[in-house]
């Protein structure tokens, strides 16, 4: 397949498509990538081989049209000596040349209409490399992001997820029955109100009756 050709079909194909189908598409956009680079790499290389055998062309062309204007020279210069049958052969060689000069114009057309068919085929083909390079860093995200989901998945639901939790529970238990233990302690610690008034009240007696002991000893001093 010619690189024109492989490019034509490069440029027409539908990468979105084609990693539909595939079964990886992260390895499917990294080839087509691959082969993008590579072609427009060969297409250049065509382009300036082109290029430079339609200078050779135009270097060419100059030469002939050099040579016909001189047998045209030399032809008006025959004429002027009375040498018909000389002017009519150098006539004759400049047709020849002037046919050559044509022949290299439809040439030069030919490679000018290759250059401009690539120049566009070059275009649309960085753009659709543009395209891939997108689609491989999002398919390249995507699966990061997919995989990350899948373990956070594959953890909650698993066996281990559900022991930890047990485990856990286990540990507020304790805790629980620790906090249960140290607040036992304190159990007939705290006094009842009837506790407090009993006391308050036999505070109020003792008050009472040192304060009559102190006035009677007051009275007999």
């Amino acid at each position: 397949m010619g690189v024109f050709s492989r490019l034509s079909d490069i440029v027409n194909s539908n990468l979105s498509a084609m990693l539909d189908r595939a079964e990886d598409p992260e390895k499917m956009v990294r080839l087509a990538i691959q082969e993008m680079e590579d072609t427009l790499v060969e297409v250049r290389s065509q382009a300036a081989r082109i290029i430079a055998e339609r200078k050779g062309l135009v270097r060419e062309n100059e030469r002939l049209e050099r040579g016909a204007a001189e047998w045209q020279r030399k032809a008006e210069f025959a004429v002027g000596k009375g040498r018909d049958d000389l002017a009519r052969a150098a006539l004759h060689e400049k047709t020849k040349l002037t046919e050559a000069v044509a022949a290299l114009a439809e040439e030069r057309a030919a490679l000018d209409a290759a250059l401009e068919r690539g120049d566009e085929d070059v275009a649309k083909l960085e753009g659709k490399l543009a395209e891939a390079k997108a689609k491989q860093k999002t398919i390249r995200s995507r699966q990061e992001s997919a995989g990350t989901r899948l373990r956070v998945k594959l953890q909650l639901h698993s066996s281990k997820v559900d022991e930890a939790m047990a485990r856990l529970d286990r540990i507020e238990q304790r805790i629980d029955r620790t906090e249960g233990l140290s607040d036992a302690f304190d159990l007939g610690q705290r006094k009842t109100l009837s506790q407090e008034l009993a006391e308050l009240e036999a505070d109020s007696a003792i008050t009472a009756e040192l304060e009559a002991l102190k006035a009677k000893v007051g009275k007999t001093a």
